[in-house]
């Protein structure tokens, strides 16, 4: 699971809820925890107010999803109005097929799908 914050708790709600489509899984109040995937989570916790000293930094931070369906995320994004960083783009050193966006928070949202059909290989654990 992935914490991040966020000034807007509202706002995130409806991108990751409503335009992202992700499932919430617990709303705690000040946290709402979304399924991404399998036994992946993110939540994001309404940060004290300014007056603390607390600011609110999205640099250097790339959330990923991975879906097979990135042209159409595109499409679905684009109807709802929000920004597009990069369309979709075919990423020859990774090869991946990319699109970027960002989130009320100013978080960089990249959507990819994996262009090689031995990626991602399956993790084994031990028991």
């Amino acid at each position: 699971m992935t914490f991040l914050y966020t000034a807007d708790l509202a706002a995130t709600a409806v991108f990751y809820e409503t335009i992202l489509q992700l499932p919430l899984v617990l709303d705690q109040g000040v946290c709402r925890i979304y399924a991404t995937g399998g036994d992946a989570y993110i939540g994001f916790c309404q940060t004290l107010s300014a007056e603390a000293g607390n600011t609110l930094s999205t640099q250097g931070i790339i959330l990923t999803l991975v879906s097979p369906e990135v042209d159409a995320w595109y499409t679905y994004l684009l109807a709802h109005h929000v920004p597009i960083e990069k369309p979709p783009t075919h990423n020859p050193r990774f090869h991946i097929y990319q699109l970027f966006t960002r989130d009320p928070n100013g978080y960089l949202i990249e959507i990819q799908t994996f262009l090689d059909p031995q990626w991602p290989k399956p993790v084994i654990r031990n028991r």
